[in-house]
């Protein structure tokens, strides 16, 4: 089928979508999240199959971490789906109502974005996350993974469309371009007449393919050089905690930490002390001259080069740095970060207060880990992608960043004078 056909045909679906009661959504939802438990053996297999072959073609341990399915991921992706079905649809809300002196009642409601055009690598787990969002907020959606995990998604792909014709839904809601060559991509990027909005979720290099090639608007972002603060106030034992958690609690995603800024007046104690708790976990370091002095002697920490504050490491690598005030720390992570995630640790109020207002990131931290920028965290259910740009979304799309709104004007058989 060619990508024009998929494109009408996502069209037509989302049109469908667009007037299904929410009712008949949660329950094409919830038979999902029953089909992916009930055909777990193939799904797993068909994933063991794509594990074997990336192991194969040398995909680094973070690629493979993210394309891994096992029973415990499985089963909280069918959680998610059911967390989905549990929220409140968007959808139809009405909101910003007013009364025009003349007598016009105007407002403001929600409708679905349309179709999603989504390109992604190495997550099979995307490919129902944004399934499971697409459908809530009545969008269709085109995906298109990585040919690492095609067989992962082909498996989940079916499970997906049985479930939707099932439960009376189109299953051209969701389509899945099983064709890993790299001109499929730029064809989705041109098909502007049937896609509202291309999601890319990958490196760099995907995102700079899909800004500079597509003629559909583009949400960028899931790239993360996530740093934190420990300043001169605060709790060193909690930071260690807390750094340890944005550290190696999942190092193969984007809101992992990949920088330590270290207020001078606490390095001599603390840094040594980090080097020491997170080396036991597996952690190198690169630091830079002062960070290195101030460590200590020990085999995991390295001299930092240029371009390793400029790196999202999506493994255990964290870079340190020594900065000497606030101010400091704020100039720093706005010379290198990407606009992810970003936090300070402190006692100090003031200093909070100024690191929220100044620090241009789509999650900004006080006193907590990074980890937590994050759909299901946060309370949204799963997500679609985080977004480090201003238009029309900011951090985790879940739900409502995947609707639009539209106004409707009441009038009493008004003419304009």
């Amino acid at each position: 089928m060619s990508l024009t056909e998929l494109g009408k045909n996502a069209r037509a679906a989302a049109a469908h979508l667009a007037r299904t009661p929410t009712a008949a959504k949660n329950s094409a939802i919830l038979a999902v999240a029953a089909g992916l438990e009930a055909n777990r053996a193939a799904i797993l297999a068909a994933n063991a199959q794509d594990l074997a072959a990336g192991r194969a073609a040398g995909l680094t341990s973070a690629l493979l971490d993210r394309l891994m399915l096992n029973e415990v991921r499985l089963a909280a992706i069918a959680a998610d789906l059911r967390e989905v079905a549990a929220l409140p649809d968007p959808v139809g809300e009405q909101f910003e109502a007013s009364t025009l002196p003349n007598g016009l009642k105007i407002r403001k409601q929600r409708v679905p974005l349309g179709v999603l055009g989504v390109i992604y690598e190495a997550r099979p787990n995307v490919t129902i996350d944004v399934a499971g969002l697409a459908l809530k907020t009545g969008n269709a959606a085109i995906l298109r993974g990585g040919k690492e995990t095609l067989r992962s998604n082909l498996a989940l792909v079916e499970v997906l469309r049985a479930a939707l014709a099932a439960n009376g839904l189109p299953a051209d809601s969701i389509q899945y371009i099983a064709d890993s060559d790299r001109a499929r991509v730029l064809e989705l990027l041109k098909l502007d007449p049937y896609v509202d909005i291309i999601i890319p979720r990958g490196g760099a290099g995907l995102h700079e393919f899909c800004r500079e090639h597509s003629r559909i608007p583009v949400m960028t972002g899931g790239i993360g050089i996530c740093h934190l603060f420990v300043d001169e106030t605060a709790d060193l034992e909690a930071s260690l905690a807390i750094l340890h958690n944005a550290k190696t609690q999942r190092p193969s995603v984007c809101n992992a930490l990949d920088v330590a800024l270290v207020h001078r007046a606490v390095a001599v104690d603390f840094l040594p002390r980090l080097v020491a708790h997170l080396a036991k976990a597996g952690v190198t370091f690169r630091a830079e001259a002062d960070a290195l002095a101030l460590s200590g002697p020990h085999p995991a920490v390295f001299p930092a080069t240029a371009s390793d504050f400029d790196t999202e490491w999506l493994s255990l690598v964290l870079s340190l740095k020594i900065v000497d005030s606030v101010d400091d720390a704020i100039r720093h992570i706005a010379a290198h970060s990407t606009h992810h995630s970003d936090g300070i640790l402190t006692r100090n109020p003031l200093h909070a207060e100024q690191f929220v207002a100044e620090v241009d990131s789509a999650a900004v931290y006080v006193n907590a880990s990074t980890r937590f920028t994050d759909g299901g965290q946060l309370g949204l259910g799963a997500e679609v992608a985080i977004s480090t740009q201003r238009l029309h979304a900011r951090g985790p799309m879940g739900l409502r960043e995947l609707t639009t709104y539209k106004w409707v004007i009441l009038g009493d058989w008004h003419t304009r004078p």
